[in-house]
């Protein structure tokens, strides 16, 4: 089971991802969770910088697809001037949503990677399907009151990647 919990790859933010890698490594489609990874959970919109980063995600020949469990009018808010595709209410870390995304990207297990802030959610459903996860340091530290007690044991799996004792 703590495998399930470890990323393949721990940056502090998107902007430290090295798309470039990715592309050499036969990556072709990156589902990204929305809360804490690209903007605070309380952000409706998308920064200038984040906007920049899904262009630079495009001219990498890259395809996305925005993943989140957050509710559908929070996910259409937060897409219609971007115009990238979602899924909302996703239940991660469930398979469906995975899948679904990765249809909507043409890609399968192979060519796919998850981008998020959480370990129990969207690193845990990355690993399940077998696909590349990417685990981003949260953008801020005030939360939602569930993630803020999923949060403590979080920091718990995190002590034991760091001493490498997964």
């Amino acid at each position: 089971m703590r495998n399930l919990l470890v990323p393949k790859l721990y940056v502090d933010s998107i902007f430290e991802i090295d798309l470039q890698k990715l592309v050499d490594d036969g990556i072709k489609g990156l589902i990204v969770d929305i809360d804490n990874t690209l903007v605070a959970w309380d952000k409706k919109t998308a920064p200038v910088s984040v906007i920049k980063w899904f262009d630079e995600i495009r001219e990498h020949g890259l395809e996305i697809c925005l993943v989140s469990n957050n509710t559908e009018d929070r996910v259409v808010k937060f897409t219609e001037k971007i115009k990238i595709h979602a899924v909302h209410s996703a239940k991660k870390p469930t398979k469906a949503p995975f899948y679904k995304a990765m249809k909507t990207l043409g890609t399968d297990k192979t060519n796919t990677a998850i981008i998020g802030d959480q370990i129990f959610t969207d690193v845990l459903g990355g690993n399940r399907m077998g696909i590349y996860t990417i685990l981003v340091v949260p953008i801020r530290s005030k939360e939602f009151w569930w993630t803020t007690i999923v949060r403590r044991f979080e920091r718990f799996v995190l002590r034991k990647i760091k001493k490498g004792e997964n």
